[in-house]
């Protein structure tokens, strides 16, 4: 917040009189005012180029419920396999239990590294459009700043589609679609 300290014609910062320092002249201010631009084209045109990168924020943010979901069905079916490993009898050794369950745990930690991932994805291209604009509008040169966290992002979220591929090819392994298995009976849910 800038106010103006008598007829002096010198710009005083509060923060600068609170501190005790000399206030600062117009013409000292005047290089920081210009640092940002006041062309209503360039700020356009910054806004332009830092909104391409939101429609795959957009997409991130989908993938992101869509895999949340997923580890939710995850630790929904362990709570059964687990409630079901506890009343079983000490006779029972609940092999196929068991396994279901370490299943299970390596397909929550796949997507716990997907949701990680697309966390890491949203948060290089929210960083992006923040230097894309800021390099439109100020002085700042650092368009390849921009280039490298989006393609950061690009490479996280390709991670994290693959992620979610090894998970479905995980979880459609375990099926059984049916099948009875080797004792004859037709396996349990």
């Amino acid at each position: 917040m800038l106010t103006l300290a008598c007829c002096s014609g010198v710009m005083v910062l509060p923060c600068r009189v609170i501190l005790g320092q000399e206030p600062m002249a117009i013409s000292e201010i005047i290089p920081i005012m210009s640092f940002f631009t006041t062309d209503l084209s360039t700020i356009t045109h910054g806004i332009q180029l830092a909104v391409a990168p939101v429609f795959l924020l957009t997409a991130v943010a989908g993938m992101l419920g869509t895999v949340a979901g997923r580890l939710g069905r995850i630790i929904d079916r362990a709570r059964v396999v687990e409630d079901r490993i506890e009343a079983a009898t000490m006779d029972d050794p609940m092999t196929a239990a068991y396994k279901e369950l370490a299943g299970l745990r390596a397909r929550g930690r796949l997507v716990n590294v997907c949701i990680a991932l697309l966390t890491f994805c949203g948060i290089l291209i929210g960083l992006t459009i923040v230097v894309l604009f800021l390099s439109e509008t100020t002085e700042l040169q650092i368009f390849r700043v921009a280039t490298l966290f989006f393609l950061s992002g690009v490479v996280f979220f390709l991670l994290a589609l693959v992620c979610l591929l090894v998970e479905t090819v995980l979880a459609t392994r375990i099926l059984n679609f049916g099948k009875r298995s080797a004792s004859g009976r037709k396996p349990r849910a």
